[in-house]
């Protein structure tokens, strides 16, 4: 009697069995092309999504800059003001629709920095709106802000180590480091007293980390960086002159307005506190 397999076999059994092989990879085959396309097209949404909130976003700056272009037009009748364009990378100061002075400047280079915590960041953009000069200086100090050390921290790929005018920092050495009066010193065993020193290119690093001075303390005013005028603008923003003069015409500031000294010098002398600035 033959078996029932051997009897499958003699009946072109074989033939089926590969027929179905061949049909279940070709399934497996469509499938996997139909998912690879599912893919691509919710990538594609995505990426068409991000554009979209791009353009959305261009299309309302586009719509404030036109605002503040009317607004700059009518104020012909209501004395001088200034005019910044963010786009050009150009200043004018008029009056009563007259072009009294207009430069060259940099302005923002539109960069994140991410924060030591992880979850925040800082967007170094030129604001657009109208602000008006608050205030004015001769020869100013600048006094870096945390964005300045973390910068140079993951540039040289070090570590933090923030300095408490309470707290003392004890180092591997034996010394202390602590703030005495407007200074950061850093008192050794023997009694030795050691002012630190910082400038905008010379950083502070100790244990391998670099130090973070506290504010009001010298190590954390640096003379000459921003050049020899400032005209000061709300919220921490500025019009400011430059050390580095090659710089102007480009977009590279963490949000200030750059100007030559030489400009600077000269809208110093022209624009009154209170001055009306449209920046656009």
């Amino acid at each position: 009697m033959t078996s029932r397999p051997a009897s499958f076999w003699r009946l072109g059994g074989g033939w089926y069995l590969a027929l179905l092989l061949i049909l279940a990879c070709f399934g497996a085959a469509l499938f996997l092309d139909t998912a690879t396309l599912e893919i691509r097209r919710d990538l594609a949404r995505l990426a068409l999504g991000d554009r979209l909130a791009e353009l959305d976003g261009a299309r309302r700056e586009a719509v404030v800059a036109r605002q503040l272009l009317r607004d700059a037009n009518v104020q012909p009748n209501q004395g001088a003001y200034l005019v910044v364009s963010i786009t050009d990378r150009r200043i004018w100061y008029k009056e009563r629709g007259s072009v009294l002075f207009t430069t060259g400047i940099a302005t923002g280079s539109g960069k994140t920095l991410v924060k030591e915590e992880g979850d925040r960041f800082w967007k170094f953009d030129t604001p657009r709106g109208r602000l008006s000069v608050t205030s004015k200086e001769l020869d100013p100090w600048w006094v870096p802000p945390d964005w300045f050390y973390l910068e140079h921290a993951r540039t040289k790929r070090l570590a933090l180590l923030h300095l408490s005018r309470r707290k003392p920092l004890a180092l591997a050495d034996g010394s202390l480091l602590k703030v005495e009066g407007a200074d950061v010193v850093r008192r050794y065993p023997d009694g030795e007293r050691v002012v630190l020193q910082a400038s905008e290119e010379k950083d502070i690093v100790v244990n391998g980390k670099l130090l973070v001075p506290p504010l009001g303390t010298n190590q954390r005013r640096f003379d000459k960086v921003l050049g020899s005028h400032r005209l000061n603008l709300e919220s921490g923003y500025a019009l400011h002159g430059t050390n580095r003069p090659e710089t102007i015409g480009q977009a590279v500031s963490h949000g200030c307005v750059r100007l030559t000294n030489e400009d600077i010098a000269k809208l110093y002398q022209m624009v009154p506190v209170g001055t009306p600035v449209f920046l656009y």
